[in-house]
């Protein structure tokens, strides 16, 4: 694509790339994209927090999530150096880890680990994590023959269907919930959430349809105050103001709780090369030649780093965010500069804890609803991905037994319980299993394997 298509083909884009918004349009455009944007940045953190009962910690973990996702953004966007795509992008809490951090955090757990020995493994992995991705960054244009879209189609679906049983747990209620799991009020609120979800996609505005997660969470919060299922007092036990914290937990390590970790680094760098990839195009830059493998480069370099960040300051991986790509699409903002704004926002929230703390105040089932939606979602885009290629005879098998065998261990988790530990905590991870048998696979079974040879 040359300069003078890209150019052509994008008059919707009002400010372009380095063009500086006036401050009164840029904290607007500001303020859309954190709208879209900060519920995906939350909600990790709290089907963690509330999977791993981690919720004397909880206000401090989402605002830290707010927090990171600031300076993460700015790094981003500002490029230092060679760290940096220098685009519009904002940078969240990836919900791509969600699977092997619960695993993770399930096998502390199980060894009589409390909370502060959870966290502190959670985060030393994920920060020896990071370093793969940082690695990953400088070859992110030779992995061709290891990460096709049929290998990232796989683990994306995969991701998304493993999560699924996390998401509908909350929508009956909750893992603690007791005699009142899968109560009538619970089912009605979740399936609320999802219709209001459902309903609000289709809006004719843009703006509406981007913000449909968030006007689900709403409508259920504030139907579920009606029940009384809402604790307002709560509210009020939590810090007004904190200061982050390098390393309040300190770090652990495992490896065979480490590998899995890894795995999802890489195939994030893979998401964050399309993310890029798809944002250079909305914002009407090149997509091909030295500048545009800079960017990828850049880009994944900072979600290497800033995931570490975000372990170092007490939160989950980081990664960019795709919804970011439909609020430039919808505003026609593509500035860089509107960036800053959303770092700025972001930091400021992340000093008071108690703006985290709100969101604990939504009943589970609420969460539920739009979580399910959301792990669909994500199932959705691996399907796409999939999709995006013929389907053929070779990948059909590949297909089938990764997702046999990844879908096996989430249905049977103690089809391996015999295993040797190390092997246990490797293989027993879906994602891992799913991932490695495709990359395996693509690479053993050739190119042309199963196609008729016509004379």
């Amino acid at each position: 694509m040359s300069e003078t298509t890209a150019g052509e083909e994008h008059h919707h884009i009002i400010y372009k790339l380095h063009d500086v918004p006036s401050p009164g349009a840029s904290f607007l455009a500001a303020i859309q994209h954190i709208l879209a944007s900060i519920i995906g940045i939350v909600t990790p953190t709290l089907i963690i927090g509330g999977a791993l009962g981690l919720g004397a910690h909880m206000p401090y973990l989402l605002a830290m999530a707010m927090f990171v996702s600031g300076v993460a953004t700015f790094i981003q966007c500002r490029r230092i150096g060679p760290v940096g795509s220098g685009l519009l992008s904002l940078q969240g809490t990836s919900f791509a880890f969600l699977g092997v951090v619960l695993a993770a955090g399930f096998a502390v757990k199980e060894r009589g680990g409390t909370p502060e020995d959870i966290l502190a493994m959670l985060f030393g992995l994920c920060l020896f994590g990071c370093v793969v991705e940082i690695v990953l960054s400088q070859f992110i244009d030779k992995m061709g023959r290891i990460i096709t879209p049929t290998v990232t189609g796989i683990v994306i679906t995969v991701i998304g269907l493993s999560l699924v049983k996390s998401g509908f747990t909350d929508f009956a209620g909750g893992a603690g919930a007791g005699d009142t799991f899968g109560a009538p009020v619970n089912l009605f609120l979740g399936f609320l959430v999802v219709a209001v979800i459902v309903f609000f996609s289709f809006s004719r505005r843009p703006m509406v349809r981007i913000a449909a997660i968030m006007l689900g969470l709403v409508v259920g919060f504030i139907v579920s105050i009606f029940f009384g299922m809402v604790d307002f007092s709560k509210l009020g036990a939590q810090p007004v103001f904190a200061l982050p914290i390098p390393f309040k937990y300190g770090i652990d390590f495992d490896i065979g709780l480490f590998i899995p970790i890894a795995f999802v680094y890489l195939i994030t760098a893979i998401e964050t090369t399309g993310d890029l990839t798809a944002n250079s195009v909305i914002s009407g830059e090149l997509v091909q030649g030295e500048t545009y493998l800079k960017r990828i480069k850049g880009g994944v370099l900072a979600d290497g780093i800033n995931s570490g960040i975000a372990a170092i300051f007490g939160t989950f991986p980081n990664t960019t965010f795709s919804q970011n790509n439909g609020v430039i699409q919808m505003t026609g903002v593509a500035s860089r500069h509107v960036g800053y704004y959303i770092a700025g926002i972001l930091l400021v929230l992340g000093f008071f804890p108690i703006v985290g703390g709100a969101f604990l105040l939504v009943p589970k089932p609420v969460l539920g609803g739009a979580t399910v939606v959301l792990f669909g979602s994500i199932a959705v885009a691996g399907i796409r991905i999939l999709a995006s290629e013929p389907i053929d005879h070779r990948k059909v098998y590949i297909m089938a037994v990764s997702f046999g065998l990844g879908l096996g261990v989430t249905l049977v988790p103690q089809s391996m319980q015999q295993l040797p530990d190390l092997i246990q905590k490797v293989f027993a991870t879906p994602i891992t299993l799913s991932g490695l048998s495709a990359i395996v696979l693509s690479l053993v079974i050739p190119e042309n394997a199963g196609k008729t040879i016509k004379d």
